[in-house]
C-alpha cells in the first residue's frame, strides 16, 4: 500500500526554516527547496525571503511567470501537506479548492485535482517512459514522437549515459578541467601568433598579388584575436541553434540518440554539473577541424591569430554556461540577466534564446525571448 503524505504544521515548518530549510508551499502542499536556493534563477535570496511561505501567487508573476516545466521541476522537492487549516493563506485567496478541502489545487495543470495519495496525485507527471536505472543513452532513440516533448521536460537528477565505465567516465568532465586544459594552449598560442606577426613576413592577399597584398603587423593582434572571439560567438550561436536543436525525426532511432548525446541530456538534466561543459577529448577534434578550416583559408599566422582568439572566446563560454547554471549572480547585472534568459530557454523557449554568453544573434537571427508583460489589476 502507499503511505499517506505526511502533514506539516505550520510551527514545524517554521522551526525548520528557522534552522536554515527553505520550505514554501502551494495551497497545502508543502516544498523542500534547501537543495535549489543556489540554482534559483531569481537568486538564492529571493527564494529565502519566501521560507516559510505560500508560493503560489508569486507562481504566476509578476515578475516572472513560471512555466508548466517551472511547476513541474518543483513537485520533485515535495515532502507532504500542510494540516488542514494552517496553511497560508496566498495573496487573492484561500489555499484549499473545495469546502472539505479534500481536494488540492494542481500547480501545473491549475485545476483543482485530489485526493492526494502518497506521494503523487492526479498533477504529477505520468510514469517516466524510461528507466533511470540503467544508460539512457540506448533507451532514448525508442521514444519516437514522444522524444521531443519527453527531452524537454527536465528534471533534477544525474544521468548515466554508458554500460562501459570508461566512455562514462570520458563523458563526464569538471568546469575546471576546461579552464587548465585551454587556457595554456591559448596563452602559447597567443605568444606564437604575436612573436611572428613581429617578423613582418605576413602579408594578407599575397597569395594572389604581391603588389596589392596588405602587410599585418604585430599590433593588429588585439583587433585579429578580437575578431576571433567575435566569429565563435556567432559559431556558438549556429551550433547551438541548428546542431544542438536539431529535431530528429521520430522515426530515426539513430539520430535520436545522436540528439540525445550532443545536447538531449543537458536539457533533460540541466543542473547534471558533470556534463555542463565540453570533454576535452571530443573538443580537440571539433577544435581541430576549425583550426583545419581556417589554415585552408587564411595565411598560416593570420589563421592561428583568429583561431586563438576563438579558442578564448569557447572557453570563455564553456565557463559562463557553468555559472549560468550554478552560480547565484548579484541582482540588476550582465549575468543575473543572462541567467534568467537562459534558463527561460531551458524550461520555456526551447525555441529562441540560443545565445548563450551573448544575445547579440538572437537580435538579427530573430530567435530573441520575448520579454513578459502583466496588465495592471484595478
Amino acid at each position: 500500500a502507499t503511505a499517506e503524505p505526511r502533514s506539516f504544521s505550520a510551527a514545524e515548518v517554521r522551526a525548520r526554516c528557522a534552522e536554515g530549510a527553505c520550505l514554501v508551499s502551494c495551497h497545502r502542499r508543502l516544498y523542500d527547496l534547501s537543495g535549489f536556493v543556489r540554482l534559483h534563477p531569481g537568486g538564492e535570496q529571493l527564494l529565502r525571503r519566501r521560507a516559510g511561505t505560500d508560493v503560489s501567487a508569486a507562481l504566476d508573476g509578476p515578475p516572472h511567470r513560471h512555466s508548466a516545466n517551472a511547476r513541474r521541476w518543483l513537485e520533485q522537492y515535495y515532502v507532504g501537506d500542510m494540516e488542514p487549516g494552517e496553511e497560508q493563506v496566498p495573496p487573492g485567496g484561500r489555499g484549499g479548492c473545495g469546502p472539505n478541502r479534500d481536494t488540492v489545487l494542481c500547480p501545473i495543470l491549475g485545476q483543482c485535482v485530489g485526493p492526494t495519495v502518497g506521494a503523487s496525485n492526479y498533477c504529477l507527471l505520468p510514469q517516466d517512459l524510461v528507466d533511470w536505472q540503467k544508460p539512457l543513452l540506448w533507451q532514448v532513440g525508442y521514444l519516437g514522437e514522444k522524444y521531443d516533448e519527453w527531452v524537454h521536460q527536465p528534471v533534477d537528477r544525474p544521468i548515466r549515459l554508458f554500460h562501459s565505465d570508461v566512455l562514462e567516465f570520458l563523458s563526464k568532465t569538471a568546469w575546471y578541467v576546461v579552464f587548465m586544459v585551454w587556457t595554456p594552449v591559448v596563452l602559447y598560442l597567443s605568444w606564437v601568433s604575436y612573436t611572428s606577426l613581429a617578423q613582418g613576413n605576413t602579408r594578407l592577399f599575397s597569395s594572389f598579388t604581391t603588389e596589392y597584398s596588405i602587410p599585418v603587423h604585430k599590433y593588429y593582434f588585439p583587433f585579429i584575436f578580437l575578431l576571433g572571439m567575435i566569429l565563435w560567438s556567432l559559431l556558438e550561436y549556429l551550433i547551438h541553434r541548428f546542431v544542438f536543436h536539431m529535431k530528429p525525426p521520430a522515426s530515426n532511432y539513430y539520430l535520436i540518440t545522436l540528439h540525445f548525446l550532443l545536447h538531449g541530456q543537458h536539457h533533460k538534466s540541466p543542473f547534471d554539473s558533470s556534463r555542463l561543459v565540453f570533454p576535452p577529448v571530443p573538443a580537440s577534434l571539433v577544435i581541430g577541424f576549425f583550426y583545419g578550416v581556417l589554415r585552408l583559408l587564411l595565411p598560416e599566422v593570420l589563421g592561428l591569430s583568429v583561431f586563438v582568439g576563438g579558442l578564448c572566446g569557447y572557453v570563455i563560454y564553456d565557463m559562463m554556461h557553468y555559472y549560468l547554471h550554478y552560480g547565484s549572480p548579484k541582482k540588476g547585472t550582465y549575468l543575473y540577466g543572462l541567467k534568467a534568459y537562459h534558463v527561460k530557454h531551458h524550461f520555456e523557449h526551447q525555441k529562441a534564446g540560443f545565445g548563450i554568453s551573448t544575445r547579440f544573434w538572437d537580435y538579427p537571427f530573430q530567435t530573441l525571448i520575448p520579454e513578459e508583460t502583466f496588465k495592471k489589476e484595478d
